[in-house]
């Protein structure tokens, strides 16, 4: 056998199959590579994206929740105020009715003050009559009679 024809046959052969290789087995085989890479870069892609989404939604659940801390801040804020206010008309009403009734009170008082004097005006009327006439019975002096009574009169 002859070392170079069989090196001749072999290279002829490794050729043959390189350009097969080459014409129908790598075309498949680089397809698929680039089909899988271009798949891992959209995955990676995706994955990015997914976490920068996940950034935006983090910020805007801490947002939102700012945001409705400083909402309930405020009606707690507006619910103290009517809370204030409410206890203010409550006072006022209260001082409105203390006043009222104490003026009630104080009207009562006059009016009893009122039916006490003239109580004691009949009374003492009645008692100046009662003098009168024991003074009438002992004695009539019209001089002394008319000083006693004017002096009764200055005193009601």
């Amino acid at each position: 056998m002859n070392f170079n024809a069989t090196l001749i046959g072999q290279s002829i052969t490794f050729i043959f199959f390189v350009w097969f290789c080459m014409k129908y087995v790598w075309p498949p085989i680089m397809n698929a590579l680039e089909s899988r890479k271009k798949l891992i870069a959209d995955g990676l892609a995706a994955g990015d994206r997914g976490k920068h989404e996940l950034e935006l939604a983090a910020k805007k659940a801490s947002e939102s929740m700012r945001e409705a801390k400083v909402q309930a801040a405020d009606v707690i804020a507006q619910a103290e105020k009517r809370a204030a206010q409410i206890v203010e008309e409550a006072k006022m009403a209260a001082k409105e009715e203390g006043d009222r009734q104490l003026a009630a009170a104080q009207a009562n008082i006059e009016q009893e003050a009122n039916r006490a004097r003239e109580s004691l005006r009949e009374q003492v009327a009645a008692l100046a009559v009662a003098g009168a006439e024991k003074i009438l019975r002992r004695e009539v002096n019209a001089q002394t009679h008319a000083d006693l009574l004017g002096q009764l009169k200055a005193e009601l």
